[in-house]
């Protein structure tokens, strides 16, 4: 099993109470950390400019502008988005970005994309917000207008919602080259979102991985409608890498779990969410797979395993104020089921040998 890290940019209120003018700092410290340590693939950031899970006055910062960032203070772990929403940018426009970043990281950057739904964030940066409908189509046309820039140079499409017309993209992407007629992206294509109609269909033609539910059953269910969609478009199933998020609640015990589900609680009442909107918020990590001790994250995950999924990605919204809970997983999880290769060196280096 592979897995990446969420790297807090405020989006979830976790930068509260840090200067502005250290974010960055913090950001790149923990980038960097995590690019030293080899059961990490991968860091992430959300695609968003307001928090949740109210739209306070915390800092947010965007997620584009990270990639870059985090390419040039990092040499190894690969750079993600869970995940971009296509109609915050053109396609075409975000199809170059993406090809910059990918050349800066010298071919390390992951492209998560999705329709987006966050209304209020939509509405008010002007972007209105389309009926689901409209907003998949979107996603559709976006992922065929960068498929082609990143894999053929170039693209051309007289879509419903993107029109494009010999639209370059030279240099290609380091991770475009791809045989004719392949399914792959060049640059990792990642759809995220498990609408069974639409959305997983979009999956089953072009991505390289999905992503939806971590929920054990949940998942099953969804990987059995991918695998429909699949058959459905003569697609291999079994070229789809299969993903989920995580939130991680770790203790080694249950008293340390519940001590911090307390800090997320009063982390959350700081930063001035009113009362419920806080008590909702620590119910959805209390009610998330990945709460417990290190046994009982390992037994899930192992069962996830079985299941399909093979690439976890996890957020502590603890991390820029305490790593004791990233520590504890790096120590007790990830050399359970993490990458083979690298279980004997991920365990010298946390005992720092």
């Amino acid at each position: 099993m592979k897995f990446g890290l969420f790297i807090p940019q405020g989006w979830r209120h976790d930068l509260v109470g840090i200067d502005p003018a250290q974010h960055w700092g913090v950001m790149a410290g923990l980038a960097r950390r995590a690019d030293g340590i080899e059961n990490w693939s991968s860091i992430w950031v959300y695609d968003h400019f307001h928090p949740v899970p109210d739209p306070t006055e915390a800092g947010v910062h965007e997620a584009w502008s990270l990639m870059a960032a985090f390419a040039g203070v990092t040499g190894r772990v690969r750079l993600g988005q869970m995940c971009t929403c296509m109609s915050y940018r053109e396609p075409t426009y975000l199809a170059k970005v993406a090809a910059t970043v990918d050349a800066v990281s010298e071919g390390r950057l992951e492209m998560g994309i999705g329709a987006g739904w966050y209304e209020h964030e939509w509405r008010a940066y002007g972007y209105g917000f389309p009926r689901a409908g409209e907003r998949l189509a979107r996603l559709r046309e976006g992922v065929e207008i960068m498929r082609q820039m990143w894999t053929t140079g170039s693209a051309t499409l007289d879509g419903e919602h993107y029109q494009a017309d010999g639209a370059m993209c030279y240099p290609q992407p380091l991770q475009g080259t791809v045989q004719p007629g392949s399914k792959m992206n060049g640059i990792p294509m990642w759809v995220a979102g498990g609408g069974e109609r639409k959305t997983l269909r979009i999956a089953a033609e072009y991505a390289d991985y999905t992503n939806f539910s971590g929920m054990p059953e949940e998942f099953t269910h969804k990987s059995q409608i991918l695998q429909e969609h699949c058959r459905d478009l003569g697609r291999d199933y079994d070229e789809i890498v299969r993903s989920a998020n995580f939130n991680v609640v770790i203790g080694r015990t249950d008293r340390e779990v519940q001590d911090r589900l307390g800090w997320i609680r009063d982390h959350y009442a700081s930063a001035g969410l009113p009362d419920d909107v806080v008590e909702k918020a620590v119910k959805s990590f209390a009610d998330g797979p990945l709460v417990g001790t290190p046994e009982q994250i390992v037994e899930t995950l192992r069962d996830l395993e079985r299941r399909g999924m093979t690439y976890a990605i996890t957020y502590f919204v603890e991390q820029a104020y305490d790593l004791s809970g990233v520590q504890l997983f790096e120590r007790e999880v990830l050399p359970e089921l993490g990458d083979r290769e690298h279980h004997g060196h991920l365990w010298h280096l946390l005992r720092g040998e």
